[in-house]
C-alpha cells in the first residue's frame, strides 16, 4: 500500500509538469483561499486520494472526479463506472447539478419484466443481464470537468488505475461483504460470474484487477471516449450480445450526461440546495422540512428522537411518499409539478390531518394535488469555499452481480428502480406508476438525494447518504440534527435515525439507540418496528468559521480537516 501511495505521489509531480489536455480551457487564478478544506469519504483509498487532490492545488471537483474513480476500485459494492448518480455542486457563489444517471436501453419497454400472465418475474430487474441501465457515470464525471475541472483529467484519474492495478489490502467489512454475497448467490441458484471476479478479494490481503486496470487507463487516456465508444464499448456491447443483454453500442455512443438546475427553498434562516427530478429525494426533503417546521411549533419541547418526535415525522413521511409514488420521473418524459409540490400553500394543506396522538390510516393516504440499498456517497469542501456533494450507485449491493468481461466492472440493477408495473413496489418497497414507467432511453427515478445547506450563499453544510428509500430520511435527519439540535457532525451522523415511508404500512425501521421507553410508547400506538441499520452519511459542517467533517463510525468511512 506505502508503494501505491508513493507512485501516486510521483505521478502527480511528474504530471503536475505536462501540458493540460485540450479539455481545459484557460483558467482564471483561483481565489484566495477562505478555511479549510475537509473530505468526507465512505473508504479511507478515496478518502486520501482527495485530500491529495485537494492539496495540490484542485478544486472540490477536481477531488469529486479522482474519488469517484477511486471509489469504483475499492468500494465495488457501490463505487463504479457501471452504474450512475447525482453531483450537486456550489463553486464561486453558483450551483450547479450533473445528472447521470443511468437510462434504460433502446431495446427496453414498459412491460420487459412481466410474464405471460401480466405478473412481475421475480429477481429479473435486480440480478444477472437485464437488470442493467445504460451505465452514466464517466459520462458525468466527464461533465463536471469540462464544466468545472481545474487540474489536467489524466491527473484525476490515474490514482485508481495504480489502485486496480498494483492492488489495495482489502477491508475486513468489504471481505466479509464480498464472501457473504457470494454464498447468497450460490444459495439461491444465480448464475453470475461475480465470484470468478472477486473471490480473490479476501480480507487483509492485496487484492488487483487487471481488466479493470486497463478499463481506468482507457478512461483516462481517451476521456468519455475511453468508456462510450472504441474497444471497451465494443467489449459491453459484445457481452451484452453473448449475455442475451440489451445495451449495444448504439446506447453508449448516444448517452449523455446533463446539467439540471437544483431545487432551493428557504428554511429559516438557510437555504436549502438539494437534487432535482429524476431524484425523488429534493422534493421529498423540502416536505419533509417545512411541514416539519409548520407543525413542530405546536409542541412544547419536542425532543430529538423521542416517540412524539418519531410519530410526527413518520406521519410526514406518509405523505411524502404518496406524492412520490404518483408525481415523479424523468422530467425529459413527464411533467413533474415540482413548484407546486413544495409551494407553502401545498405544505400547509398536505399537513391537515396529522395527529400528535394517532396514526394516520395507511389507505387513506393519496397523492395531494388532486394527484444497496448500496449507494454510496462522500462530501468535499475545497478552501475556497466551494463543494461537491455526491451520491452515486450501482443500486443493490455489487448492482446485478455481473462483471464484464474484459472490462473488469460491475453492472448496475438500476431498472428495478422504474415502475415495472402500476402499485407493485420495487425491492425498496416504494411503489411507482405511469409517470416512472419503463421507456427506451428514460432516466429511472432515484432516491439519492445530495444536498447543500447555505446560509448567505456560503457553504454551512454538505450531506448525503446512501440506503435506496432511507436515503431521504438519512438527510433529512441530519439538517436537523445539526441545525435544530445544534449536534457537531460526529454526533450528527452517529446518531441514531429512523424511516417510515407509507408501505409497508405502519412500519418504522430505526437504528440500534433508540431509547427502550421510545419504542414501547410507538409500539403501543400500533407501529411495527423494525430494527436495522440503513444509511453511511458523510457530512461536512462549517459554524463560526470552523470547518467539522464526520464519516458514520458504523462504515468503513474516513473524514479528513486539513
Amino acid at each position: 500500500m506505502l508503494n501505491v501511495l508513493i507512485l501516486v505521489g510521483l505521478y502527480s509531480l511528474v504530471s503536475a509538469c505536462s501540458p493540460p489536455n485540450s479539455d481545459i480551457t484557460a483558467q482564471q487564478a483561483p481565489p484566495v483561499a477562505m478555511h479549510q478544506a475537509a473530505v468526507a469519504m465512505p473508504d479511507s483509498f478515496s478518502a486520501d486520494a482527495a485530500k491529495a487532490i485537494l492539496e495540490k492545488g484542485g478544486n472540490a471537483v477536481d477531488a469529486a472526479i479522482t474519488a469517484q474513480f477511486v471509489l469504483a476500485v475499492t468500494l465495488p459494492e457501490a463505487g463504479n463506472i457501471g452504474g450512475g448518480g447525482f453531483m450537486l455542486i456550489h463553486k464561486d457563489g453558483k450551483n450547479d447539478f450533473i445528472d447521470y444517471r443511468e437510462k434504460a436501453p433502446l431495446a427496453a419497454h414498459r412491460d420487459m419484466y412481466l410474464d405471460e400472465q401480466g405478473n412481475v418475474v421475480p429477481d429479473q430487474s435486480i440480478i444477472g443481464i437485464l437488470a442493467s441501465g445504460v451505465p452514466g457515470t464517466v459520462a458525468g464525471m466527464w461533465l463536471a470537468h469540462q464544466k468545472y475541472g481545474s487540474l489536467p483529467w489524466q491527473d484525476l484519474v490515474q490514482p485508481a488505475v495504480l489502485l486496480a492495478e498494483q492492488g489495495f489490502v482489502v477491508h475486513p467489512k468489504l471481505g466479509g461483504y464480498i464472501e457473504r454475497h457470494i454464498k447468497r448467490l450460490a444459495e439461491r441458484g444465480f448464475d453470475v460470474n461475480f465470484k470468478d471476479y472477486f473471490a480473490t478479494a479476501v480480507a487483509g490481503e492485496v487484492f488487483k484487477q487487471a481488466e479493470l486496470a486497463k478499463t481506468l487507463s482507457r478512461i483516462r487516456d481517451q476521456g468519455r471516449d475511453g468508456f462510450y465508444l472504441g474497444e471497451t464499448a465494443k467489449l459491453i456491447a459484445d457481452f451484452m450480445r453473448k449475455e442475451k443483454g440489451l445495451i449495444s453500442e448504439q446506447d453508449l455512443a448516444q448517452y449523455d450526461a446533463v446539467a439540471r438546475e437544483p431545487l432551493t427553498a428557504p428554511w429559516g434562516p438557510y437555504q436549502i440546495l438539494t437534487s432535482p427530478p429524476p431524484s425523488s429525494g429534493g422534493i421529498a426533503i423540502i416536505q419533509w422540512l417545512d411541514m416539519y417546521e409548520l407543525l413542530a411549533n405546536k409542541y412544547t419541547n419536542l425532543e430529538q428522537n423521542s416517540a412524539p418526535y418519531i410519530h410526527l415525522l413518520a406521519e410526514i413521511g406518509k405523505r411524502v411518499f404518496a406524492d412520490r409514488a404518483e408525481y415523479l420521473g424523468d422530467p425529459d418524459f413527464v411533467t413533474v409539478p415540482v413548484t407546486s409540490l413544495i409551494a407553502p400553500a401545498y405544505i400547509e394543506k398536505r399537513s391537515i390531518g396529522i395527529s400528535a396522538d394517532a396514526i394516520s390510516d395507511t389507505a387513506s393516504i393519496k397523492p395531494g394535488l388532486k394527484e444497496s440499498e448500496e449507494t454510496t456517497h462522500f462530501s468535499i469542501m475545497d478552501k475556497w469555499g466551494n463543494g461537491v456533494s455526491n451520491t452515486t450507485t450501482i443500486n443493490l449491493g455489487f448492482g446485478n452481480s455481473v462483471v464484464v468481461e474484459g472490462a473488469g466492472f460491475l453492472l448496475n440493477d438500476e431498472m428495478d428502480d422504474f415502475s415495472s408495473k402500476p402499485g407493485v413496489a420495487n425491492v425498496f418497497g416504494a411503489v411507482g406508476g405511469s409517470a416512472n414507467e419503463i421507456q427506451p432511453q428514460k432516466r429511472m427515478l432515484s432516491s439519492m438525494t445530495p444536498t447543500m445547506v447555505l446560509k448567505n450563499n456560503e457553504l454551512t453544510m454538505i450531506t448525503g447518504s446512501p440506503g435506496g428509500t432511507t436515503i431521504m430520511s438519512s438527510v433529512y435527519e441530519s439538517i436537523l440534527n445539526a441545525f435544530e439540535f445544534n449536534m457537531s457532525a460526529q454526533e450528527t451522523v452517529d446518531s441514531p435515525r429512523f424511516h417510515h415511508q407509507l408501505l409497508p404500512k405502519d412500519q418504522i425501521r430505526y437504528h440500534p439507540g433508540l431509547k427502550p421507553e421510545v419504542l414501547e410508547e410507538l409500539g403501543k400506538m400500533g407501529y411495527i418496528l423494525n430494527e436495522s441499520r440503513f444509511g453511511d452519511l458523510q457530512l461536512i459542517i462549517k459554524k463560526d468559521g470552523k470547518v467539522d467533517a464526520a464519516s458514520e463510525a458504523s462504515g468503513r468511512g474516513k473524514s479528513i480537516v486539513f
